[in-house]
């Protein structure tokens, strides 16, 4: 079940021409600018800072660069539009002049902060709230014909932590998942991205049921997203601090992998390269 999830899967994202195969699974690494993103190693504060986080990045084998400027850490505090835009665009559009084969993806919920980061240069749009938060976002994806990643999260991520509560939570995200497609492809938006949301909504024991069966996302047929980097099923599972998670990362990185997978979301981009590379040569 491994090789026909992990490698005979054949996805394309269209990025403004840049035509990007995930028939091998790629790495997506993490850009937080913003001041109070839960690991402070992956936070950048200037465009000088940000260029070098993204060099590295690129070196380590990187295939899109993800910028947010809004921590959706729970209980994170709220950061207002015109703020968000301010961080984001003169980040974006560095990146972009700097490192033109970047393909660059903007972390934002509000359809405005999107367009702004799709014209100063981004390629994708990663929405950890799938529209929910913003009812302009499906028409500006659609308006924008850019891919869009889109994330299971119940209520924000000021909330979403107080007693999340599921049924089945496997279930659950696929009915999500299955009825915001649908509204997508009937806009012809047509490059979509999956996000199962660990870690949004989620107690420790909804994280692993849904690692468990992430394989039922392979169902839609398009790329799976997985962000687990250093997030609490990890250091919550082994009672560790957020800087000792790398090596309980690569081994849900792993798993993730093994259930098909197809794009990495990672702080520590050269660890998830060799991760990949590895559960390559194991199921090829």
């Amino acid at each position: 079940m491994a090789k026909d999830t992990f490698l005979n899967r054949k996805h394309t994202l269209n990025c403004k021409g840049k035509l990007i195969d995930l028939s091998q699974p790629a790495v997506m690494a993490i850009l937080n600018i913003t001041p109070d993103s839960f690991y402070s190693a992956s936070r950048a504060v200037s465009v000088e800072q940000a260029l070098r986080h993204t060099e590295s990045f690129l070196e380590h084998g990187a295939k899109f660069i993800d910028v947010g400027a809004y921590s959706s850490r729970p209980g994170a505090a709220d950061v207002n539009e015109t703020e968000e835009i301010t961080r984001l665009v003169p980040i974006v559009s560095a990146i972009n002049k700097t490192f033109p084969e970047a393909i660059i993806s903007v972390d934002t919920f509000r359809a405005k902060v999107a367009e702004e980061g799709i014209n100063s240069g981004a390629h994708i749009i990663n929405d950890i709230a799938a529209g929910n938060l913003d009812e302009k976002m499906f028409e500006t994806v659609a308006r924008l014909r850019v891919p869009y990643i889109m994330m299971h999260m119940q209520g924000t991520p000021q909330t979403m932590q107080q007693n999340p509560a599921y049924e089945n939570v496997s279930k659950e995200v696929f009915a999500y998942f299955s009825e915001k497609i649908s509204t997508l492809q009937n806009l012809g938006v047509k490059d979509i991205v999956v996000d199962p949301g660990f870690g949004f909504a989620k107690t420790l024991e909804y994280n692993y049921q849904l690692l468990k069966d992430l394989q039922l996302l392979s169902f839609f047929e398009l790329p799976v997203l997985v962000g687990i980097s250093r997030k609490s099923m990890i250091t919550k599972a082994l009672d560790i601090k957020t800087e000792d998670a790398l090596n309980g990362t690569t081994v849900l990185n792993t798993a993730a992998l093994l259930k098909g997978a197809n794009i990495l979301r990672v702080h520590d981009v050269k660890e998830a390269v060799e991760c990949i590379k590895l559960i390559s040569r194991l199921v090829g």
